[in-house]
């Protein structure tokens, strides 16, 4: 159960970094150079990739200018609709 969270986690964040990316049209090489870091780096958080942990990915939202709100949004998104 832990583990299946840790990676929807991971998944929401990933998202996250790559529509907080897209949406201010900077290029994972442009995110890198405000991190710190580098282009593959990006990559691999927007591809959620186990070699990344999650601090980066919230460090990279912040950055981005993304509120506390919005960081919590990527993580628990709302609840999917069920079938009646």
């Amino acid at each position: 159960m832990e583990d299946a969270a840790i990676v929807e986690l991971r998944l929401g964040l990933a998202s996250g970094v790559r529509e907080e990316r897209n949406r201010r049209s900077l290029t994972q090489e442009q995110l890198a150079r405000l991190l710190g870091s580098s282009q593959s780096r990006v990559a691999k958080m927007e591809a959620a990739d186990a070699s990344v942990s999650i601090d980066p990915m919230i460090r990279a939202l912040l950055t981005m200018g993304a509120g506390l709100r919005k960081v919590a949004s990527y993580i628990a998104p709302p609840a999917r609709k069920r079938a009646a």
